[in-house]
């Protein structure tokens, strides 16, 4: 039997092969510093928890409706109003299996097959491969550390052609951490609008910012696409739950590819993500906020004091992109030299796209402070034992 040819164009998540490999290392008896992982490194929430046990005390554990339940979806509703000042109908909201779920969905009811898409490069892999999945073809828009990492409106239009369909952008984005400013997204949705596109907006990392606060797109046009999650900010990666606001003539679309694909998301983790939006549970959400500034405000000045250049400051999510050419030619051979000689895992541009990934690396701070100054020591000591800058194997 055959592989589907679209296989050939679907890369590994390099990344998890790494954490495989750190995974043996610690099996045989190393210690590694994990600043690898996209991951929240915090137990859930009490509250939720509670609301899980107790919602699953009961027995009950059945489908719910495609969409979700409808008291989370107005709850989803009443976040945005409480935090975004927004009022975002219930009836637009689509809870998911996982934010990679609510991507799947979107793309499914817009990408037919030869649509080009326009994704910023370096950003998270798994877009473009659902796109491509799908059969359409991403097309990716170089950004570099002068913009932000983020795509212009004079690059878009210049980039914008009689096949593509839309502009999928992330803020803050996988792996720079940058934030796309309000002015910049209108105009961005204003390009889009006029090509009689569409503009798809990851917004996962929302709530996770560091001395600025992130504007949804949904405050520009009821006609964007908005993906978010339960993962990141609130905690829940394991849960795999997200959700989609969608423009609402695209809803029973929507609601068809669900029930074909997964059928309704996870009854125990809607019920427990019921209780996300109480007080209780976003004053622990916000204190744990405070802890990853602290964090980043430890990795940030430690990795540019071995020689990594960070041109644009991160102010979302929970990672570094740090270009690494002044410490060696190829971040993937230097990822896993540090892996095995310093027991420190980083993750190579390579899973980030084609724009310059051999001098560029992702170091998330997804763990503790003590742990990240460990790793930042593991890393001189490596540095200046190894010598002048490593070259590529010839």
């Amino acid at each position: 039997m055959n592989i589907a040819a679209r296989m050939a164009q679907i890369a590994p998540f390099h990344v998890m092969e790494l954490m495989a490999r750190a995974q043996a290392l610690e099996t045989a008896g190393r210690s590694i510093i994990h600043l690898e992982v996209g991951e929240p490194d915090f137990a859930v929430a009490d509250p939720i928890l509670e609301a899980a046990q107790r919602f699953l005390a009961g027995g009950h554990v059945h489908y719910t409706a495609a969409l979700g339940l409808r008291q989370l979806r107005e709850a989803i509703s009443g976040f945005y109003h409480t935090r975004y000042g927004l009022d975002v109908s219930p009836a637009r909201i689509v809870v998911t299996a996982g934010a990679s779920g609510a991507l799947l969905l979107a793309l499914g009811v817009l990408v037919n097959p030869g649509d080009e898409w326009l994704l910023p490069d370096p950003g998270y892999p798994c877009n473009r491969h659902f796109v491509r999945l799908l059969e359409g073809k991403p097309v990716s828009l170089a950004v570099e550390a002068a913009t932000n990492y983020q795509p212009t409106a004079t690059q878009l239009g210049a980039s914008w052609t009689q096949r593509t369909r839309g502009l999928l952008v992330a803020s803050p984005a996988n792996p720079t951490g940058a934030l796309l400013d309000p002015e910049t997204m209108a105009a961005l949705a204003k390009i889009v609008a006029m090509r009689g596109g569409t503009l798809l907006v990851d917004e996962i990392y929302h709530g996770l910012t560091y001395g600025i606060d992130a504007t949804s797109a949904l405050s520009i046009s009821d006609d964007i696409f908005v993906i978010n999650s339960f993962s990141k900010y609130f905690g829940m990666t394991g849960w795999r739950l997200g959700w989609l606001v969608a423009p609402q003539r695209y809803v029973r679309e929507i609601e068809k590819l669900a029930q074909n694909l997964y059928i309704a998301p996870s009854t125990v983790a809607q019920h427990a993500a019921l209780a996300a939006f109480d007080p209780a549970t976003t004053a622990i959400l916000e204190s744990r906020r405070q802890e990853f500034s602290m964090r980043r405000d430890i990795l940030l000045p430690g990795l540019r004091k071995l020689g990594f250049r960070i041109a644009a400051e991160p102010h979302g999510a929970f990672y570094v992109y740090a270009d690494s050419n002044l410490l060696a030619d190829d971040s993937f051979s230097f990822a896993g030299q540090l892996l095995t000689e310093a027991g420190v895992a980083s993750t190579p541009g390579l899973d980030f796209g084609s724009n310059a990934p051999q001098r560029h690396m992702r170091f998330a701070y997804t763990i503790g402070r003590n742990q990240i100054e460990e790793g930042l020591a593991r890393m001189a000591a490596f540095l200046n034992s190894r010598g002048p800058k490593i070259t590529s194997p010839p």
